[in-house]
């Protein structure tokens, strides 16, 4: 036996956005979808599954240990280890077949030494920066590093990628910025090439880049929130379909007077004589304490706003405006019931925050229940 809160996760609704990635990118580019933090809270190993049967050609994670996790799985799909490689994993990348991605010379050195004692050669791709700031070889070493990587006999450079920062903002200045950072990759990539590599698989469009078309050149696409459905920004117009629903029962109805109060620190103060419903979930669960007195959720095709403090394991709401309600009736936190839905854009509006953040914040106490697998 479980409580009654879930996350639905339609697998349909999944299939449905690959084929809109497919669509919107030319069919002949390669695709890599992005599972990393349990497929952004849908459950990284059936999710990876479902896209296997799609047909993707790479599924991407940030750390070895999620890739470990797909192959104990029985995952087969070429995997990119996004996020790189750390001191003394490079074993683990031989025995589960992973593709590094590569930003500094010591990690390639160090795969490169691991490779030739197994007397193998390795895949490897290498990012570089082009304005993310975070990881990847900039520019003005670029020269220098595949210099080097000419001595990694063992390692071969499959793959060349970089990071758009600000590709899902669509104001001028924000437009130039991804612009020139494409550019910049694409003179990088040229320069590359000229010094003899030959990589199969140049990369850059995320979510963002791919609904704006923004760089029809390259031969991959790495989508990873519009697969869930979500628009990397609500600018951002694309057909898709949300595939995760948080759903819950009420456990508790309780009429109060006017002038109670719900919760912690008494932040709810009735107005008038009201029904007050309690709910199986919390801040444990990833329903933020921020939704506390501001987010709403759905009742009967009816909306009930949050009554007081979200608490680490229950939530209350004040359902007096909605006839007929009941212990065990159904409750929609995020996903659609009836005519009435609650959308990650508008929990993370409420949260200061993005839909990605709403998404892998629930929390692994949460069950996933899989609906309408192939």
């Amino acid at each position: 036996m479980q409580r009654p809160t879930v996350a639905e996760i339609d697998l349909s609704a999944l299939r449905y956005n690959y084929h809109q990635v497919r669509k919107l990118s030319d069919s002949s580019r390669k695709f890599l979808a992005i599972v990393k933090a349990n497929a952004y809270g849908h459950g990284a190993v059936r999710i990876s599954q479902e896209l296997e049967k799609c047909g993707v050609d790479f599924l991407g994670v940030a750390m070895c240990e999620e890739a470990a996790e797909l192959r104990k799985a029985g995952i087969n799909s070429s995997i990119l280890v996004m996020g790189g490689i750390f001191h003394n994993q490079e074993d683990d990348f031989i025995k589960y077949d992973l593709i590094p991605v590569i930003f500094d010379m010591e990690s390639a050195r160090s795969l490169n030494a691991r490779a030739a004692q197994n007397g193998i050669r390795l895949k490897v791709h290498v990012k570089l920066d082009t304005g993310m700031g975070r990881i990847g070889i900039l520019p003005g070493d670029v020269e220098a590093f595949f210099s080097s990587m000419k001595d990694c006999h063992q390692l071969q450079v499959d793959g060349l990628l970089t990071h758009l920062a600000i590709a899902d903002a669509i104001d001028d200045t924000a437009t130039s910025f991804t612009c020139g950072q494409i550019d910049a990759f694409t003179s990088l990539v040229k320069k590359i090439t000229e010094m003899g590599f030959s990589p199969s698989c140049l990369h850059l469009a995320n979510s963002a880049a791919i609904i704006r078309t923004l760089d029809p050149s390259f031969n991959l696409v790495r989508p990873g929130i519009m697969l869930y459905g979500i628009s990397p920004s609500p600018a951002l117009h694309v057909d898709l379909k949300p595939v995760l629903s948080l759903k819950t029962k009420i456990i508790a109805l309780k009429k109060i007077t006017k002038g109670c109060s719900i919760s912690y620190r008494r932040t709810f103060i009735s107005g008038r004589e009201s029904m007050i419903a309690t709910l199986p979930i919390g801040y444990a669960d990833g329903y933020s304490r921020q939704f506390s007195n501001r987010a709403a959720v759905v009742i009967h095709g009816r909306r009930a706003p949050v009554a007081g403090v979200v608490c680490m394991d229950m939530t209350m709401v004040d359902v007096t405006d909605i006839p007929a309600v009941n212990l065990h009736d159904e409750v929609v936190l995020l996903g659609s019931q009836g005519s009435q839905s609650i959308s990650a854009h508008e929990l993370a509006e409420i949260a200061h925050s993005i839909p990605y953040e709403i998404l892998c914040g629930i929390s692994s106490r949460v069950p996933r229940q899989y609906l309408n697998g192939s």
